[in-house]
């Protein structure tokens, strides 16, 4: 089988991105042949296995002298927003992209492309290639820039409705995408995340050194809950030497991430910024903490939670639509409090006189967790990117 996956972003800095990298993987181990286009800068180095048809679409070039454009306002790398595209802009996006694509459809000639994002660029690729088989992943970026931008709004939509299948993480993206794209459901489905069972698993004890270590992996940014995080942490009875606060990822934007800084100099426990870490560093700090934290006021199915209860870390997260009802139907064992969210605004921002009582109730679960005594691992054994690779051959062989 030859698949031909598709990202208007980079392929392994995001959430997004590791989710099309593992797919390449676990499609690599069973046979397929493949081809990946991504949009990366001549810096960026990618990894994909070995044999994997490689066809960059260069920003920061002279076809396209701008950033990488990011499904997120803010990017762990220097990109630019959709909302922010002008004609000239968009025009060349997708020029670039569908000369790429034409030669690597052209060259490849592949038995299925598979389009992460519902937005413009699976668009074009839907308009360009009509007698493809094309299946679209929805990754909840999408429906926000649905929702926030104007951007060819009539023609993505018109498009997205002619994919051949959409595959979504969890329920709220699955009625989000009816919802916004008229799509019926049964050519929508759920095929949940994966996470990397070689990288993420209990690396024997935990220190036992006196120190509570609370940790969040993702961007440094505010959407993602950090400033609330530092703020919460006031209300906790320990002495400054018995906890400490762990932030892995980069900055989203350097403004937001100086007042971040700003407010960690001021916290009642040490901080401490470890950057962007790469899957095995990021397993290592799992193991040594006892807490994962996301406060995140958006998201999909955060595959980081996945991979903090594999290591065995209890998790604190906000009750985000699906994310509950997902977690306790695919793991068990596992010590998992929800933070009932604070009241939203356009899609992804937290109505501000709502996040003081939204931060004590992070408090209140965050000292809940750091009391609960438990050596016990969640099981995770049933999420694999095995598993949803399967999935995702299975439905094209008894579609095509």
């Amino acid at each position: 089988m030859r698949i031909l996956s598709i990202t208007a972003q980079k392929p392994s800095s995001t959430g997004s991105g590791i989710y099309l990298t593992e797919l390449v993987k676990e499609f690599a181990k069973s046979g397929c042949t493949q081809a990946v286009i991504a949009g990366v800068t001549r810096e960026d180095q990618v990894e994909l296995p070995e044999g994997t048809a490689w066809y960059p679409v260069l920003f920061e070039s002279e076809r396209l002298p701008f950033p990488v454009v990011g499904m997120s306002d803010e990017m762990p790398y220097q990109s630019i927003r959709y909302c922010d595209l002008t004609e000239t802009m968009t025009r060349q996006f997708e020029e670039a992209f569908l000369e790429v694509a034409e030669k690597a459809v052209r060259e490849f000639r592949p038995d299925l492309i598979l389009c992460h994002h519902l937005y413009l660029l699976t668009a074009l690729i839907r308009e360009r290639f009509p007698s493809h088989a094309i299946y679209g992943f929805c990754h909840n970026t999408d429906l926000r820039q649905m929702q926030k931008t104007d951007l060819k709004r009539s023609y993505i939509r018109e498009q997205i409705r002619k994919l051949d299948h959409i595959f979504v993480p969890q329920s709220a993206q699955k009625q989000g995408v009816q919802k916004i794209y008229d799509m019926p459901e049964e050519q929508i489905t759920i095929l949940g995340m994966g996470y990397n069972k070689d990288v993420f698993h209990v690396m024997g004890k935990k220190p036992e050194d006196g120190i509570t270590r609370l940790v969040f992996a993702g961007k440094i940014a505010e959407k993602k809950g950090v400033k609330s995080l530092i703020k919460s942490l006031s209300y906790l009875p320990y002495k400054r030497e018995e906890l400490e606060v762990l932030l892995a990822g980069s900055a989203g934007n350097e403004t937001e991430f100086r007042q971040i800084q700003d407010l960690a100099s001021k916290c009642p426990y040490p901080v401490r910024f470890l950057g962007r870490l790469s899957q095995p560093e990021l397993a290592k700090v799992y193991n040594q903490s006892d807490v994962f934290v996301l406060p995140s006021f958006f998201d999909g199915l955060p595959l980081t939670v996945i991979e903090a209860l594999a290591c065995g870390d209890r998790v604190v997260v906000t009750d985000l639509p699906g994310i509950r009802d997902w977690i306790e139907s695919n793991t068990s064992g596992a010590f998992v409090r929800y933070v009932p969210m604070p009241k939203m605004q356009n899609t992804d921002e937290a109505v501000e006189e709502s996040l003081p009582v939204f931060e004590k109730n992070l408090a209140d679960a965050l000292f809940a967790s750091i009391q609960t005594e438990t050596k016990k691992a969640a099981d995770v054994s049933r999420i694999s990117w095995a598993a949803i690779a399967k999935k995702i051959r299975n439905f094209f062989d008894e579609s095509f």
